[in-house]
């Protein structure tokens, strides 16, 4: 089998126009998607962001996220079935990354279901850490949920090696 070739994106702002595509790759992702309803309430709140990732003038990924005082809360994030494992997913990441800073904001969370082994092995591949389990997290089923977290390092602790201590925290 031969590694799928990666993909260049352009990540740029959600506009109305691409929430088709979205809804499409939404319904494709996940079990129990958000609706149309739920982008617009979200994205109509000052602090929150949608990005997509677009090839080819085709969105092929999205991130819904929202800015608060020391971190981004990273609320919704697909790429679209046939383009994973090709870097989408990563650039999308490397964007928010970008937006930390020692001064700022220090990290990126996220909660992600105890059943969706797939986006947890991918953010840990992207330097998340889970640091919590919420307990019955989802309205929609009795599911619990993992907070993952990825904390900013300067340049200064990369190139040393230095690493952050994490707790570990019980669930």
């Amino acid at each position: 089998m031969h590694p799928q070739t990666q993909l260049r994106v352009h990540l740029r702002w959600m506009i109305r126009r691409d929430l088709p595509e979205v809804l499409r790759i939404e319904q494709e992702s996940f079990e129990f998607p958000w609706t149309e309803e739920e982008f617009y309430r979200c994205l109509r709140q000052r602090n929150c962001i949608g990005m997509v990732a677009e090839c080819e003038n085709r969105v092929v990924g999205y991130m819904v996220y929202e800015l608060c005082k020391t971190r981004i809360h990273l609320l919704n994030f697909a790429v679209a079935p046939e383009h994973r494992r090709r870097g989408v997913g990563l650039q999308m990441i490397q964007k928010l990354v970008g937006k930390l800073s020692a001064q700022g904001r220090t990290r990126i969370v996220l909660e992600v279901r105890e059943t969706n082994l797939p986006a947890q092995l991918f953010f840990r591949a992207c330097q998340f850490r889970a640091v919590a389990v919420l307990r019955n997290y989802y309205a929609d089923t009795p599911e619990d949920a993992y907070l993952m977290q990825y904390r900013y390092r300067s340049e200064r602790q990369i190139s040393s090696g230095e690493t952050t201590p994490m707790r570990r925290l019980a669930g």
